[in-house]
């Protein structure tokens, strides 16, 4: 295996599943306090993780049965209703491209295969809802729910999934970065510092009270041969504060909404420093009396790093119809204006 490591940051892939070694990453030493994990949260993680079934039949040849292998991981949250990742439960159509699956199969950590509908999903956060159907639910044994702490670098946690089909297995380690972006999603991401492969994408990313902080969404990977898939020790999880805005809009049958400022954004040199600055402006900003070339200062307490950032506080600190404070330089003097945020469905 080559020791390069490619820049391209690639989804999970969820169809290779070539038989393979998953390795245990040890935790890092980062004096963090942490929670020691339990053998409860361990044993429950287990039981609400399921495997993402996939039937691998030539469309072109029908008459020929393909085989059925595990392509994903998800995790039963409540009542029926299942989480994984919206590109683990694509499929490929002939004529439509990749789609969502509005049926899936999942196998439980006990061997049972079950069927579930599609409740409601969002390509903007790769995250699907699915719920089991009713006759079938009296074998979900257990549930979980999204953690309501906040995440921080040096926190212990684990996954179980299916890594390259296989499993269920654990992975073990610890937060990295808890604010990356990548091209993949426009959210932040949290990285993990744990072994994860092709198959793992929609597990659960948990803590040590097996509480779900978020769902394992992409891999830094090491370059590929056309006969091997190869495993990452940096995996990127959607934060389950955002998941869970997702999972309560499909719940209640209504489309999520995120705040918008209505601002393009560019970068300029604010002395040494790189600054976001405003390269046009829209609803609701314009009529805050925001102006294309204000050097963007901070949104309410918080500083604006960059355009990354400024999306994401928004995301996740705002709701539409809420006014906040942005803080401006224009030219010399340091403005503050009073924006009504609007909305837009994602």
């Amino acid at each position: 295996m080559s020791d390069h490591v490619s820049s391209s940051v690639r989804c999970v892939s969820l169809f290779a599943f070539l038989v393979g070694v998953v390795a245990m990453v040890p935790s890092l030493d980062l004096r963090a306090e942490t929670t020691p994990l339990s053998q409860d949260a361990f044993l429950r993680a287990k039981q609400v993780t399921v495997g993402i079934l996939t039937d691998t039949q030539d469309q072109r040849m029908p008459e020929r049965p393909g085989k059925v292998a595990v392509r994903g991981t998800g995790f039963h949250l409540r009542d029926g209703y299942v989480i994984t990742a919206r590109h683990a439960a694509e499929k490929h159509d002939l004529s439509a491209g990749m789609i969502i699956q509005k049926q899936i199969r999942l196998l439980t950590h006990d061997l049972h295969e079950l069927s579930a509908d599609l409740v409601g999903d969002s390509a903007f956060m790769d995250v699907v809802v699915y719920r089991v159907v009713e006759r079938h639910r009296s074998k979900l044994q257990a549930g979980t729910s999204f953690s309501m702490e906040e995440v921080s670098p040096g926190m212990e946690v684990f996954t179980v999934g299916y890594p390259l089909g296989w499993g269920p297995t654990m992975a073990f380690g610890r937060l990295g970065n808890t604010n990356t972006f990548l091209q993949t999603v426009d959210t932040r991401l949290i990285q993990a510092d744990l072994s994860a492969c092709s198959g793992n994408s929609g597990g659960g990313l948990f803590n040590a009270q097996g509480e779900v902080v978020g769902i394992l969404h992409a891999v830094i990977q090491t370059d590929k041969e056309e006969t091997q898939a190869y495993c990452s020790r940096m995996a990127f999880a959607i934060p389950g504060s955002l998941a869970e805005r997702i999972v309560q809009a499909a719940l209640s049958g209504k489309p999520i909404t995120f705040s918008k400022l209505g601002i393009h954004m560019t970068s300029v040199k604010d002395g040494t420093r790189l600054r976001v600055a405003v390269k046009d402006v829209a609803e609701p900003a314009k009529t805050a009396g925001i102006q294309k070339h204000d050097i963007l200062l901070a949104i309410e307490d918080a500083e604006i790093l960059d355009g990354a950032q400024l999306k994401n506080y928004l995301i996740e600190r705002t709701s539409p119809g809420q006014e906040v404070a942005v803080k401006v330089r224009r030219v010399d003097a340091d403005l503050t204006f009073h924006v009504v945020l609007s909305g837009g469905e994602k």
